[in-house]
């Protein structure tokens, strides 16, 4: 009875906490209109407001397991929790765009150490016996959290006010420190070992400037001499930290997992794609509200289409994958995916919501098969020892090109829009950004031809490897 309880009650307290971070990933999309009026902003400006999440989730995911081994797992999970709702509140008491990226920022660091510390949990609380039952309650957010943060946030905006929004947060948050108290252990590493603080430094300072100066691009928060300056350092900061781990013993992101042509393909061709795929969560509200007049609300019963799109998909992907193996799904479905986002530029006031909501639906049906595919292969060719490392890689990869897609379309849609001399973004201004960040799906074709045609088999079709034994599907896919 016991042993079940703690199969049990880790997974949902951790499952709880996963939910409040997908929720709050995806609820403020449907407000951002609402927000920029409150602000005295362009809508379009407020990229920067979902670069700053995203961006405190990527450069501070390597550092969490170090945290955890050194000060305990449920220390710093219940600090993270803190750290959210911490950010949460000044989110609803901001009164400017710059106030409110900054608490954005905070919250996104919160969730970087919610989530990869709660798996931690999972790992060294639950027995072995019970582990695949405690990882499919962390499967629950991830695809509840997409479908329901856009209906959320659209509700509220509509119905009630915006700053309600990061209210949410408050009572879960409140009894997820209070459970974690009461029923998990402080698990930590005797001897965690040194942390790489120069790479640290150096990684994510570099990524934060670089991304930060490119979404303060033709906005009205920094002159552009600013933004430049602010690209420019970080791209040097990134190169510099690009030969320090070429010199270093155990760097914090060991750019050598690029070697591995499974893994390459993974993170570079999937960094490629999901550009195309970052920007469709902030160009789709913004084009249904500002270009065709929808409510919040309206939007968001839209948006969440995609959602339910990736929820039926992950029924067929393992399918899919046995059938055609990793590189024709790879090559194939990253097509089909472009032609899905770039096909919603193509919306036009008096298209029928039944169309925009079945193209949106296979906006999400694609990619999630493509998301299915890519965190599967990126194990492919990884010993058990490295997984941890390559998982840190991955993961800041993965969170910065979702980044880097927020901030292409957002230029994209600038420039658009001033060259049309429009002084308030219309319906006419998408198409250009859709289009963009389409091609950048098209662009991972080439990476992923490069692959074997036999590429990740032993995972994809359970093909048996030279000890007799199945590998079995990594955790995420």
């Amino acid at each position: 009875m016991l042993r079940d309880l703690k199969a049990f009650i880790a997974p949902v307290i951790v499952a709880c906490a996963m939910f409040m971070e997908a929720v709050d990933a995806n609820v403020i999309v449907t407000a951002l209109p609402e927000m920029a009026r409150a602000f005295g902003r362009d809508p379009v400006t407020l990229k920067i407001a979902v670069t700053s999440y995203v961006l405190g989730l990527g450069v501070f995911i390597p550092v969490c397991g170090w945290f955890a081994d050194r000060f305990g797992a449920r220390t710093i999970f219940r600090t993270a929790i803190g750290i959210f709702i911490g950010g949460s509140l000044l989110c609803a008491a901001s009164t400017s765009l710059a106030t409110f990226t900054v608490a954005r920022f905070i919250q996104g660091v919160g969730g970087a150490m919610m989530v990869p510390v709660g798996r931690i949990i999972i790992f060294r609380v639950v027995e072995r016996a019970d582990f695949i039952r405690a990882m499919n309650y962390l499967s629950v957010p991830a695809m509840l959290g997409p479908a329901a943060g856009p209906l959320l946030g659209g509700f509220i905006t509509t119905y009630l006010h915006w700053r309600l929004i990061f209210f949410i947060n408050i009572p879960i948050g409140i009894l997820g420190i209070w459970l974690t108290n009461k029923h998990i252990r402080n698990t930590r590493e005797p001897y965690p070992g040194p942390l790489d603080w120069t790479g640290f430094v150096l990684s994510a300072g570099g990524a934060s400037l670089f991304l930060l100066g490119l979404s303060l691009v033709g906005g009205e928060l920094a002159s552009g001499e600013t933004a430049a300056v602010m690209t420019l350092a970080g791209l040097v900061m990134l190169a510099v930290y690009t030969l320090y781990a070429q010199r270093a013993e155990r760097p914090l992101l060991d750019l050598r997992f690029l070697k591995v042509p499974t893994f390459q393909a993974s993170v570079m061709g999937g960094s490629l794609f999901r550009i195309g795929l970052g920007a469709v969560p902030f160009l789709l509200p913004l084009v249904l509200q500002e270009g065709h007049g929808m409510s919040a609300f309206q939007s968001g019963l839209i948006t969440c289409a995609s959602a339910f799109g990736g929820m039926f998909m992950r029924t067929l992907a393992s399918r899919v994958l046995h059938r055609f193996g990793f590189r024709a799904v790879l090559m194939w479905n990253a097509a089909f995916s472009g032609i899905a986002i770039a096909a919603c530029g193509l919306f036009f006031p008096g298209t029928p919501t039944w169309v925009i909501w079945l193209v949106v639906l296979l906006g999400g049906f694609f990619p999630a098969l493509q998301f299915t595919s890519l965190n599967s292969m990126i194990y492919a060719d990884i010993e058990s020892r490295d997984v941890g490392r390559a998982t840190s890689l991955g993961s800041v990869v993965q969170q910065i090109s979702l980044g880097l897609g927020v901030t292409i379309a957002g230029i994209v849609l600038q420039i658009t829009r001033d060259l049309n001399g429009h002084t308030i973004v219309r319906w006419s201004d998408f198409w250009p950004a859709f289009l963009v960040v389409g091609l950048c799906s098209f662009a991972s074709i080439p990476i992923t031809r490069r692959l074997s045609p036999h590429a990740g088999e032993e995972i994809s079709r359970g093909k048996r490897g030279k000890t007799g034994e199945t590998e079995e599907e990594p955790a995420g896919a």
